[in-house]
């Protein structure tokens, strides 16, 4: 026996003896992830410019005080995090489609816990990473680095080829959250609907803040963050347990409701090349693994044609869905613009300049002064320049507020849309953008019990090739 191991089911539907080869014998995907890989790894990781240099003192004997922030990571241990990285998504995506192993995966998500998360604090991770790409986008003077860079785009880049095997994983937020995962139960359809539009948002209103340079949304709201660091500011060390808590019953509350590099990779999953199956070759429709992800991504089979009386009123649906699209963008274009004052002020030199407006005749207190009114009477001196800077920034967030607006219309239509569509589903299979590949449905499958020699092998289940 060498090569590849072969494994022949019969379709049971079909009347006579149809065979046709598995679906987890392909592997020329593998290649296609790894080469992509090496061509990231090959590149040198630049360190981070800082946006502006401290001044000279060299006249003087002041001394700059130490910071608490620790320092830059050497060059060969950014190169380092990205080669476990891609090695993880390498072996992750291995274990999904070849192997189709949850027990690997369990031991794979236990070290990326340990070392994404634990060892590593979290930092740098690919949650935060869309934040310092769309500030390298739009401000010239902020480098980014390129391990961020590689933790941005690896993921997605085994997501258009594999699916979400980023989240299987190789993710610290979701390796936890999966580990305490006891007793799960199902989130009524209607409102995993609702819930799972607050990913896309989070996700554009962290886009349109870190383009301003106002402030990074996904790190300052991450609630795993301070648990991986042992420390952090209360609120969000409460609600990352309040999370853990809520974890042992729904599955991944984080992830699908909330993360924003999630709806990245959903996005990229739904056009991946090789989706994730329940059954290793054909579905006999035994329904045993109806209720076996608890992540609300086993989707239902569907009729693909619909009854002759059925037909007027889903056109009507979905005509009228499509209708209320360019309404629904129009709103949220106007929500936007009413958002972006609010955020204009999030941003320091917007807030320096509307206080230098309001206090333009108050003199400066002749006591000790705090730190704001330390940089107010600075500003003072040239107060010019800091009303024009602050307001070509208030001009840039609200263009930024009009775009989040019709992101946010475009993400509520979208559903709607999807909603109406009519879809040829025959199988029980997990739903492209939804589905984080954990291999919890693959063991319910008898298919899969057969390929694995554990189950039955008789009613026409025939398992061949070593």
């Amino acid at each position: 026996m060498g090569g590849d191991l072969r494994l022949a089911i019969h379709d049971l539907r079909a009347g006579g003896r149809f065979v046709r080869k598995s679906y987890i014998v392909y592997r020329k995907w593998l290649r296609l992830c790894l080469a992509m890989a090496l061509c990231l790894l090959s590149l040198t990781p630049a360190p981070a410019e800082q946006r502006f240099p401290p001044p000279d003192f060299s006249e003087t004997q002041h001394q700059l005080p130490a910071t608490t922030t620790p320092a830059a990571r050497a060059d060969w241990l950014q190169f380092a995090d990205v080669a476990v990285l891609a090695g993880c998504l390498a072996l992750a995506t291995w274990l999904v489609h070849r192997r189709r192993s949850r027990r690997g995966l369990v031991w794979l998500g236990l070290f990326s816990l340990l070392y994404f998360g634990f060892w590593r604090h979290g930092c740098v991770c690919s949650i935060g990473a869309p934040q310092n790409i769309a500030l390298g986008l739009f401000d010239a003077g902020y480098a980014v680095p390129l391990s961020v860079t590689a933790f941005f785009a690896l993921p997605l880049g085994f997501a258009l080829f594999a699916g979400r095997t980023f989240c299987a994983a190789v993710c610290p937020h979701g390796a936890l959250q999966d580990l305490v995962l006891l007793k799960p139960r199902r989130v009524p359809p209607w409102l995993e609907h609702a819930l799972g539009l607050l990913p896309f948002i989070f996700l554009g209103a962290g886009v349109w803040l870190a383009t301003t340079g106002g402030i990074f949304l996904f790190c300052h709201y991450d609630p795993f963050v301070p648990l991986f660091r042992f420390g952090g500011r209360s609120a969000m060390v409460l609600t990352g347990i309040a999370l853990l808590l809520l974890g042992t019953v729904i599955g991944r509350p984080y992830c699908r409701f909330a993360c924003p590099y999630g709806a990245l990779l959903k996005l990229a999953s739904v056009v991946a090349k090789w989706r994730v199956r329940t059954t290793p070759d054909v579905c006999t429709q035994c329904r045993l693994c109806e209720h076996s992800c608890p992540y609300g991504a086993l989707r239902e089979p569907e009729a693909g044609a619909a009854h002759p009386l059925a037909l007027p009123r889903d056109r009507w649906r979905l005509g009228w869905t499509l209708a209320a699209l360019p309404l629904l963008v129009a709103a949220g274009v106007g929500l936007g613009d009413r958002l972006s004052g609010p955020a204009a002020n999030l941003h320091p030199e917007v807030a320096l300049a509307r206080q230098l407006v309001a206090q333009a005749d108050t003199p400066p207190p002749v006591v000790a002064m705090t730190p704001a009114e330390l940089a107010l009477a600075r500003a003072q001196v040239n107060p010019a320049a800091i009303r024009e800077r602050g307001a070509a920034l208030e001009r840039q967030v609200r263009v930024g507020g009009w775009i989040f607006g019709a992101w946010l219309g475009l993400v509520i239509g979208g559903k709607l849309v999807s909603l109406a569509l009519r879809r040829n589903r025959t199988d029980y299979e997990p739903d492209r953008g939804a589905c984080v590949a954990c291999a919890r449905c693959f063991n319910y499958c008898p298919q899969e019990l057969a390929r694995q020699g554990l189950g039955p092998m008789s009613n026409g289940v025939v398992s061949t090739g070593g």
